[in-house]
């Protein structure tokens, strides 16, 4: 429980709400965690038992419906909110104070789980990229022999540009939509057979 409510300071809010009017435990426990902006809510634990030692102090009364009692405050309990006026004013600041603090702590809570996650995203954006990039991007050809001349060099340096097209053009593809595992499986089929059939002639 917040320490906003320490020393026996929720019997007292309780007892100012029920003067509002009649209200279940339910009621109670909304009413609060509303008063906290949803940060903070009090369990039916925290609520009934000062509730029924209100009603034993006879300072509430209640009446029952359905299964469910509905409380009110007594004369007594309505005396007893009189007398404690400058306390109810001074926990009513601290309430606020309290509700401040916590807005703050959950604002920056929250901008450090989207920074977070802005971070994290932008480190897989990153590594998927670096993955794309290694895969799909056409190698370097390796350094040719220095012998190599006249229309044979024309021809290699063709060869050279067919494979990094190649290669360039199946990363387009890959990335350019999602594929069915029988695309892809037949996919790698073709890529197999035409590395086969490439070896078995420059063999």
């Amino acid at each position: 429980m917040t320490a906003v409510f320490s020393h026996g300071r929720l019997r007292l809010y309780l007892l100012k709400l029920l003067d509002d009017g009649p209200k279940h435990g339910y009621e109670l426990i909304r009413l609060l965690e509303d008063r906290f902006l949803g940060l903070y809510a009090p369990s039916a634990g925290t609520i009934y038992p000062r509730l029924q030692r209100l009603e034993v102090e006879g300072l509430v009364s209640h009446t029952a419906a359905g299964g469910r009692k509905t409380y009110d405050i007594t004369d007594a309990g309505r005396a007893e909110l009189r007398q404690r006026a400058g306390e109810l004013a001074a926990l009513e600041t601290d309430i606020a104070a309290s509700v401040a603090d916590l807005s703050s702590l959950a604002g920056e809570i929250r901008s450090e789980v989207r920074g977070s996650a802005r971070d994290l995203k932008r480190e897989l954006s990153e590594a998927t990229r670096q993955t794309r990039r290694a895969r799909w991007e056409a190698p370097a050809p390796p350094p040719r022999p220095a012998s190599t001349t006249g229309p044979q060099a024309e021809l290699l340096d063709e060869l050279d540009k067919r494979l990094a097209a190649f290669t360039v053009e199946v990363g387009r593809l890959m990335r350019a939509r999602q594929f069915t595992d029988t695309q892809l499986r037949t996919a790698i089929r073709l890529l197999d057979g035409a590395l086969d059939g490439l070896r078995r002639l420059l063999r």
